[in-house]
């Protein structure tokens, strides 16, 4: 399988959604593709696929949610040559680990569509409440489909069908979506040079001027936005995560967060287009942008992988955490996987170009910036009790400090109580 390339994505969308692929207990799958046409879905610890499907030409995309919607998650595949696979997975494999052939190893519904396609996004983008299929591709042009089809018809009566296409001026390497002020969301896509634009999504149909050909129209669409003056590399490559979750919302309409890197090592986050909320210099080249919530606040942090394996996790506050990955990285995900437990828990995902799967599960910490000890100890009852219990005020910072100080580096010394407990 030597030089065969990876896309990777945990079972999970991006939205709020009904319950994940293949799951009523919302636990969910990693999911990967390749070169060679092969998906690979993963259950659990277990080492070996817990479903293998066979797909036509070169896979370049996959991504999973409603694309059909119909209330359910479907398994979405794009080959380079255009072939669009749609994959309902919602019925239970063999145990043995789906080892079915015949009709049941194909896809549910196939499309050919325009080629060259290299990323993909499944989400509402236009506020209406139904998810779009939006795909990037290698020519610059970015294309948004709705599924289309009869009533209570099943997938085979159904089609993709355009709704927008735009061009832009860079190479697009992202594409995500982010709530506006008014909390309608925004379709963006990343651009060279730490920059982006969002697109805005009046359909194909609407009037077009006579003076105004359909170029013009495309262009119209499409605003850019710079987020330095200072570039260092107006080419350098970039992505771009929406939607950053800010965990309890203080009642004013703001645009949500995002952030953007490139490959030089610049990370930023953004709210709306005028606010820098941070902006952080590494010296790693970064290729891969995701989002979890770590610590359990409801605040998301981000995270951004190199190619060597250096690992960044930074907080909404700046607080930088970094880990070396033992491995050169050929692909990188992030999000809420059931790897162990019974449960959904962040996992840190990374295939080397070894061909092997690196899932580090249940990546989950108290906090991320650094704390004093003594403050963390002030807030906990049970030493403020045994404090007590040793006629020691848990007010008295020395006091404490000094006992503190003693138990970690001097423990054999014997605790001196004050005068008056004696």
């Amino acid at each position: 399988m030597g030089g065969i390339g990876w896309k990777v994505q945990v079972g999970e969308s991006r939205k709020p959604m009904p319950p994940p692929l293949r799951s009523q207990i919302t636990l969910n799958e990693l999911i990967l593709v390749d070169t060679s046409g092969k998906l690979l879905v993963y259950k659990n610890d277990q080492s070996k696929p817990w479903i293998t499907r066979y797909c036509s030409g070169m896979l370049t995309c996959v991504g999973v949610g409603d694309v059909c919607n119909k209330g359910k998650n479907y398994v979405v595949t794009i080959s380079a040559e255009g072939w669009f696979h749609l994959f309902d997975l919602s019925s239970k494999p063999d145990a043995t680990g789906d080892t079915i052939s015949g009709e049941d190893q194909k896809a549910a519904y196939m499309q050919h569509l325009p080629a060259n396609t290299k990323i993909i996004l499944i989400s509402d983008i236009d506020g209406d409440g139904q998810y779009e299929l939006v795909l990037g591709y290698t020519d610059r042009v970015v294309r948004a489909f709705r599924w289309e089809s009869p009533p209570d018809a099943d997938l085979s009566c159904g089609q993709l069908v355009l709704l927008k296409k735009w061009l832009l001026e860079g190479q697009v390497d992202s594409l995500s979506v982010n709530p506006g002020a008014d909390g309608t969301p925004e379709l963006m896509v990343s651009q060279p040079g730490c920059a982006y634009a969002v697109l805005r999504c009046t359909r194909c149909g609407d009037a077009v001027s006579e003076s105004e050909g359909a170029t013009a129209a495309e262009n119209r669409d499409v605003i850019l936005h710079q987020t330095s003056g200072r570039i260092h590399n107006k080419n350098v490559s970039t992505h771009l995560i929406g939607s950053i979750k800010q965990g309890h919302s203080n009642g004013n309409k703001e645009p949500g967060l995002f952030a953007l890197c490139t490959l030089d090592g610049t990370l930023k986050l953004m709210q709306g287009c005028d606010k820098l909320v941070w902006s952080v210099q590494v010296d790693h080249q970064l290729f891969a942008l995701e989002k979890l919530d770590i610590t359990g606040n409801g605040q998301e942090e981000v995270v951004a992988c190199a190619w060597d394996g250096q690992t960044y996790i930074i907080d909404q506050n700046r607080t930088v955490l970094r880990f070396q990955v033992d491995a050169n990285v050929n692909a990188f995900c992030a999000g809420l996987y059931a790897c162990r437990g019974g449960q959904n828990s962040p996992c840190l995902v990374y295939v080397g170009f070894n061909q092997k799967i690196y899932v580090y599960w249940s990546v989950m910490l108290e906090r991320i910036e650094s704390s004093n000890l003594i403050r963390v100890l002030e807030g906990n009852e049970e030493f403020c009790s045994l404090l007590r219990q040793l006629n020691l005020d848990p007010s008295d910072s020395s006091a404490v400090q000094e006992l503190v100080r003693q138990t970690m580096y001097d423990p054999k010394r014997k605790h001196q109580l004050p005068a008056d407990s004696k």
